[in-house]
């Protein structure tokens, strides 16, 4: 496949889960990708795999004030242009309205959406050249989360309104397409470390409830970086400003599941 043969594209927090897969799938269809995230051991094998012509590392934590133009500017310096950015990067943690103090919620939305926004300004004159595009990686708790994800939730659906504002905006003025994905429940590295952090078995994604799996499992990162794939491409279209849920059930609507009296907690 080469949808996105000669692109280049930037990914944040691509070194593992959703990032990763997403950089994967670029390459696999003839793209070349800026790999950022803060581990190195992890970063150095994600460029291995990718293959270092295809794939450049930028080791960098996005709460850093010139993180956003050194990622933009390390991508211009190792391949010459730049034709997408994908917001995938995200600080995930609990926090409820009990617990939460001002300076976890400000990280929350100061690396889930203001972040985003600014990494997408510093783009904005390449991507203009490109006739480029945005993704922003959401999340399905945008709709209002769970209350022990209050802050996140928030962050999240605070991003949301910043795609569909910028999607509009820049499509119209600079022939730039912003889009986001909000992922339902994934089965990431990281997800399956909290859960068994939680005191799950290591296994618990193998016997989940139907009432949060009707189709018996959760979603693998790939099937994220597929959507991710078109959206990127040219193929897409002018579609901007649109969010794309991608869970397994519907939000507005939905069936009541037979064992609502017995529904675990997540």
């Amino acid at each position: 496949m080469t949808r996105l043969e000669n692109k280049v594209i930037l990914i944040t927090g691509s070194v593992t889960g959703i990032g990763k897969a997403i950089a994967k799938r670029c390459v696999a269809e003839s793209a070349k990708v800026l790999v950022h995230g803060l581990e190195a051991d992890l970063g150095e094998q994600t460029v291995a795999e990718l293959g270092a012509d295809k794939a450049v590392l930028v080791l960098k934590d996005l709460g850093d004030e010139d993180a956003p133009h050194m990622l933009v500017e390390m991508a211009i310096s190792a391949f010459g242009k730049l034709d997408a950015v994908v917001n995938n990067a995200a600080q995930v943690g609990l926090g409820n309205i009990h617990d939460t103090d001002a300076k976890w919620f400000r990280r929350m939305l100061e690396i889930n959406c203001v972040v985003p926004y600014l990494l997408t300004q510093a783009a904005l004159p390449h991507l203009r050249k490109t006739h480029g595009s945005v993704i922003n990686i959401g999340s399905v708790n945008a709709w209002s989360g769970e209350p022990n994800l209050m802050p996140y939730s928030v962050s999240k659906g605070a991003l949301m309104t910043l795609t569909r504002n910028l999607g509009d905006t820049l499509m119209r003025e600079d022939g730039v397409r912003v889009n986001q994905i909000n992922p339902g429940w994934v089965l990431t590295e990281n997800e399956a470390k909290r859960k068994r952090e939680h005191g799950l078995k290591d296994d618990w994604y193998a016997d989940l409830p139907k009432v949060y799996a009707p189709a018996g499992r959760i979603l693998w990162p790939e099937e994220i970086a597929a959507c991710a794939a078109w959206l990127l491409a040219d193929e897409c279209g002018p579609i901007s400003g649109q969010v794309f849920d991608l869970e397994q059930h519907p939000f507005i609507g939905r069936n009541p599941p037979k064992d609502a009296s017995t529904i675990p907690t997540k």
